[in-house]
């Protein structure tokens, strides 16, 4: 049976004071649940979220983790602004986040790209979290699962099934992100179904059924029990709903009732 993951992505937002009061809140909130939590604050955050998720460890049944927002393929060099693998290890980092649409879309990210960020990735024992999904414009031109297999073929492309394994998928609709508006149930777990038989047609059945796909796009207390109820939706990639404490800890107590 597939694990719970629950992911918070802070995106570009707190100061150091703001991020310190929100991951110490969260911590006070949450209830011990054995289910995997990560919270993926801004990088020059990283090291003080870090600091603060270690103190916490003796918690046995509420083990934080911590994720970043992207990083580089490269060990290191001269790019300017980039942040490598082994550094976000440095500070504790156990996920990755690689792909989001926002990448995508604001700062021209490829497949090609994202491949190589995973490969990396993997290679030195973080842990992606690939995120993939549609336009509204792709979505209404019927487009929608052309798109989704491009993304999510291109970005597992040369990697051994049990490399596929470990990685998590996040599918995220472009047109739920900030929106307010949210997939129904029905729609998320008919998107996520294909994606898992995308996954056992490339990597075997084991494989599908090991891959944990997260739901994301406006996830709320308000869906998230309709969302994490439907058979092949195994946790959320949460947006702004991770930087309110009581918003993000409700979605956890919800997902372990």
């Amino acid at each position: 049976m597939r694990r719970i993951f629950i992911a918070g992505n802070w995106k570009m937002n707190t100061s150091s004071t703001e991020a310190q009061q929100l991951i110490e809140a969260i911590y006070a909130q949450t209830n011990d649940h054995e289910m995997d939590i990560a919270v993926c604050p801004p990088t020059v955050y990283l090291s003080a979220v870090s600091s603060y998720i270690k103190s916490n460890e003796q918690r046995k049944n509420l083990q934080i983790k911590l994720g970043a927002q992207n990083m580089h393929w490269e060990d290191k060099g001269a790019f300017t602004g980039e942040v490598s693998g082994q550094m976000l290890q440095d500070v504790g980092c156990t996920y990755v986040v690689l792909g989001h649409s926002e990448r995508r879309a604001l700062f021209s990210e490829t497949n090609e790209n994202i491949n190589k960020k995973i490969h990396k990735a993997l290679a030195i024992g973080l842990l992606p979290i690939l995120c993939i999904g549609e336009t509204l414009e792709e979505r209404e031109s019927g487009k929608e699962k052309e798109v989704i297999t491009e993304q999510l073929t291109m970005g597992l492309k040369d990697l051994s099934p049990s490399q596929v394994e470990t990685c998590t998928v996040a599918y995220e609709p472009v047109w739920a992100i900030g929106t307010g508006k949210t997939a129904s149930p029905e729609m998320a777990q008919d998107m996520h179904a294909f994606i898992r038989q995308m996954l056992a047609q490339n990597y075997g059945d084991n494989v599908a059924q090991a891959v944990r796909i997260q739901y994301g796009g406006s996830v709320k207390p308000q869906n998230i029990k309709d969302l994490i109820a439907q058979a092949d939706i195994d946790g959320a990639l949460i947006g702004g709903a991770s930087l309110k404490a009581d918003s993000f800890s409700e979605i956890i107590s919800i997902c372990s009732a």
